[in-house]
């Protein structure tokens, strides 16, 4: 076991866990954030994204010890309910949520592509969407929310 500081939402958290254990864990189990799910646990479909510096990785396979000083987002730090993040608004004026359970792995790996990328095309989008998975197939509304927040964001 080791005290590990992390920065998580702009908050700053000290855990005593085994350095080895997933990022997730920590975000889940210590610091009760439900924003990453756990999908697949092998870092392939993208359910457990979180920026890290504001670029998105997994956090199912991110050992948590690797994260001290390391600014860590997930999607409770993007917005609010009463005043969510521009991408969330786009992602609620375009209903382009269904069971919700990619949604943060969506709107993550959104954000830091856009953030990396702003004038990105519709095949730049489609091809740095193309690693979160989405059961309930509702890409096409989420490609126009994603579209609408890009759009939004160069005018």
């Amino acid at each position: 076991m080791a005290t590990i500081t992390l920065t998580v939402n702009g908050s700053t958290h000290t855990v005593d866990v085994d350095p080895t254990t997933p990022l997730l864990y920590v975000l889940s189990d210590d610091l009760n954030l439900r924003g990453p799910k756990f999908g697949c646990g092998l870092g392939q479909c993208g359910a457990c994204t979180v920026l890290a510096q504001g670029r998105a990785i997994r956090s199912c396979v991110t050992p948590v010890g690797t994260m001290t000083g390391v600014a860590i987002t997930t999607l409770e730090g993007l917005g609010t309910l009463e005043q969510p993040h521009p991408l969330q608004q786009a992602f609620i004026d375009e209903q382009a949520a269904q069971c919700g359970f990619c949604l943060s792995g969506v709107i993550l790996t959104a954000k830091a592509l856009l953030d990396q990328n702003p004038k990105a095309d519709d095949e730049a989008i489609r091809q740095g969407m193309s690693t979160v998975l989405c059961r309930c197939f509702v890409h096409s509304r989420m490609y126009a929310a994603i579209k609408r927040y890009a759009k939004a964001r160069t005018a």
